[in-house]
């Protein structure tokens, strides 16, 4: 009898923690996100009346929310500021949607966000000031929106940041200094933009840089000589801007670059060991690819 108390009391307590649900608090989140984005039209929609671990595109560890892939999912309308209530959330991949409005300064409010992906919406408005606060954020994608404003000073915080696409979106202003603080950064695109000024010379501490794209905006002066220290660097588009010199770039030793365009002429300095005859022009196509 004593066995069979025990073998009823496990199954009980398996039973309870196949029924766990995610707090009141999260599946509310999520519910904002489904009706600010007209969920009745997604492609793949929720079903409400399942458990939250059932819901298209949302993962479940340990009855918390920590991924919302809803890729290509034909979500329209604004993000609500709850998705701030998903504290445990690391991976926000709404790309290649019809996302409108202004993004939230709540979204900042993430703590273990790693992975944001907003490519391809109609997101407009500025970046929130206090996107600095997105501490763990390794990438942070962006590009063909209409995202205005100037890129905050505060994006300089987020250390662990490994990419960063801005492109194809109305941004104006300079390159804050503080992006040179982002020590860990493998691909900066922020092609396409209405910046301008000089381009800082701090941005010459992303030893790690492989891909660097900057073409098709009003950046002027000269090209920094720190730029020689990207020693990592395979992919540089620095052309259609309206800089005054690119004699710095002869500070380009023994590269092989797969990708390097600028509007200046070859033949007008010395490059040293730069080699062009394997190098190709880029295509500044933006695509994505869903997992």
């Amino acid at each position: 009898m004593k066995k069979l108390y025990t073998l009823l009391f496990v199954a009980l307590l398996t039973s309870s923690f196949a029924m766990a649900e995610v707090s009141k608090k999260e599946k509310k989140a999520l519910l904002s996100l489904y009706t600010s984005t007209n969920g009745a039209h997604w492609i793949k929609k929720w079903n409400l009346n399942q458990p939250v671990s059932e819901w298209y595109g949302v993962k479940v560890e340990d009855d918390k929310v920590v991924e919302i892939n809803l890729f290509r999912n034909n979500l329209m309308g604004p993000l609500p500021a709850d998705l701030s209530k998903l504290e445990h959330l690391k991976v926000l991949n709404l790309a290649f949607n019809s996302i409108t409005g202004q993004l939230p300064e709540e979204i900042a409010y993430l703590p273990n966000l790693k992975v944001l992906k907003l490519e391809m919406n109609r997101i407009k408005g500025g970046l929130p000031s206090n996107i600095g606060s997105l501490a763990n954020l390794e990438e942070l994608t962006a590009f063909n929106n209409f995202i205005s404003g100037s890129i905050p000073e505060s994006i300089g915080e987020i250390k662990k940041l490994k990419v960063l696409n801005l492109s194809s979106n109305a941004l104006k202003g300079t390159i804050p200094e503080s992006l040179g603080e982002l020590t860990e950064l493998e691909t900066l695109g922020l092609f396409e933009n209405a910046l301008e000024g000089a381009i800082p010379g701090e941005m010459g501490n992303l030893r790690k840089l492989k891909e660097l794209v900057l073409a098709n905006n009003s950046f002027k002066g000269e090209i920094p000589k720190e730029f020689g220290q990207l020693a990592s660097l395979e992919v540089f588009q620095i052309q259609n801007n309206k800089f005054d010199s690119f004699k710095n770039l002869e500070m380009f030793e023994n590269r092989e670059f797969l990708v390097f365009d600028f509007d200046g002429d070859k033949r007008d300095f010395e490059y040293k060991d730069l080699k062009f005859s394997k190098t190709r022009m880029a295509d500044t196509k933006f695509e994505d690819i869903e997992e």
